[in-house]
């Protein structure tokens, strides 16, 4: 296993963290990602309409939410390993033949069998083990791992493209696929490991500083607590984390899957529409970074996501309301930094106030319910724009449903009267030691 190949005194769960972010770099930027770049040569190569391919971007998003709601209890009980590798392998089918298919059922199922496999194996499954592996640096942790996310859009995407305009798309998603073959596949047998508590090791590392805060949402009584999802389903903080991010999200995938076909429109080149996706991309990581590294881990969390909800906003209008190609990409790049914090801040959220023990069962539902909508998003984009012949209209709603998505945020904080007095978890924390895996 990895382990043996690292030094004594290196914590084994930044590599996890480095591990996570490989795995995410080839799975959602093959996956996620792919579907963006994928969306206008579809349409070109097979006559089919914007709103059609569309619902096949949705369905996606529909089925890998329902598999995030049913594998997270699972992941819960018997540790993510087990659903990820059968996850990757639907994945690495399914994005192979994309770019073969004749008919438009046959596209579909591509997606949905596509879906399973993300759903399986990307995000419940890795912020599930990042949680058990991280507390006071959980931020800083998630910030890293999701980092592979958006080098994922800045690295394939413009690949992909180039592949698809050069070889089209029946060499371009069988070559996408293989790096999730050579890549995901030996992460998820060799490196990852559930719980820190399998190799005899705490939280956050061998000699953790004290954490910058002592909050009633990072002490162990609130982390620890069981959660079944009848009971979090009654609190108000899960509607509040749920109805925000459902509407967030549901605006800002709209608008990335489909930024793509607008920059096509406006600048008349694949190839110069796609490195939107890299500027957005690159937005993604500097910012996710900062926020994790400085802030997420010691500020309210619920006022960081008003700032992320009320920039992605702004930025989405000015994309749209300024017909200018340097001010388009400067906008670009400001809803960049918007939308990996946004990603995990909707995790954070739920960890802090639901805990790492059931994480995967109540992240799991709301993932259900983001994915969804995400994928009504980029319906509804094509929908309107197939009715009004412009992307004017479709992004302008893109925008008001982002600042609507502010007001559930305030209430999403831990319920009150359903825990105990903070405590310090370095006070609970196993001696270090390593041992196999």
């Amino acid at each position: 296993m990895a382990a043996r190949l690292l030094p004594g005194n290196f914590y084994y769960g930044w590599a996890i963290v480095f591990a996570c972010a490989a795995l995410l770099f080839v799975s959602v930027g093959v996956g996620y990602y792919g579907i963006a770049v994928y969306l206008g040569p579809l349409r070109e190569l097979h006559g089919w309409s914007n709103a059609d391919v569309s619902l096949a971007t949705g369905m996606y998003f529909v089925f890998s939410g329902v598999t995030s709601a049913l594998v997270g209890p699972l992941i819960d009980r018997h540790g993510a390993r087990r659903w990820m590798l059968p996850g990757l392998i639907l994945l690495i089918v399914a994005s192979a033949v994309i770019g073969h298919v004749q008919d438009l059922w046959q596209l579909y199922v591509a997606y949905i069998v596509m879906a399973l496999g993300s759903g399986m194996s990307a995000g419940v499954a890795v912020n599930a083990t990042l949680a058990r592996w991280f507390l006071h640096r959980r931020a800083w942790a998630m910030a890293i791992s999701s980092t592979g996310v958006s080098l994922g859009g800045v690295v394939l995407s413009p690949l992909n493209g180039i592949l698809i305009e050069q070889f089209g798309l029946g060499v371009a998603t069988p070559a996408m696929a293989g790096l999730i073959l050579v890549i995901g596949l030996p992460i998820v047998a060799f490196v990852l490991v559930w719980d820190p508590r399998q190799m005899g090791l705490p939280q956050d590392g061998l000699d953790p500083v004290a954490p910058q805060r002592t909050s009633i949402a990072r002490s162990i009584a609130n982390q620890t607590r069981q959660w079944t999802i009848a009971g979090a389903t009654r609190t108000l903080p899960f509607w509040a984390i749920m109805i925000s991010f459902v509407i967030v999200l549901l605006a800002q995938t709209g608008f990335i899957l489909h930024q793509t076909a607008f920059l096509q429109e406006r600048v008349g080149s694949l190839t110069a529409a796609t490195s939107s996706l890299s500027i957005i991309a690159f937005g993604s990581i500097v910012a996710r970074l900062i926020v994790g590294r400085f802030f997420a881990d010691r500020v309210d969390l619920r006022i960081l996501t008003v700032i992320m909800f009320v920039v992605q906003g702004t930025a989405a209008l000015v994309v749209i309301q300024v017909d200018h190609i340097a001010v388009t990409y400067v906008a670009i790049l400001i809803f960049g930094f918007t939308i990996g914090n946004v990603y995990m801040l909707q995790s954070l959220l739920t960890s802090d106030v639901f805990g790492y023990v059931s994480f995967g069962a109540v992240y799991g539902l709301i993932a259900m319910a983001t994915q969804i909508s995400s994928g009504f998003g980029p319906w509804m984009i094509g929908a309107l724009e197939d009715l009004t012949g412009s992307y004017e209209v479709p992004l302008t709603v893109v925008a008001i449903l982002t600042y609507a998505a502010l007001i559930p945020v305030y209430f999403a904080k831990p319920p009150k009267g359903v825990i105990g007095r903070a405590i310090s978890p370095l006070l609970t924390r196993p001696a270090p030691q390593r041992t196999g895996q």
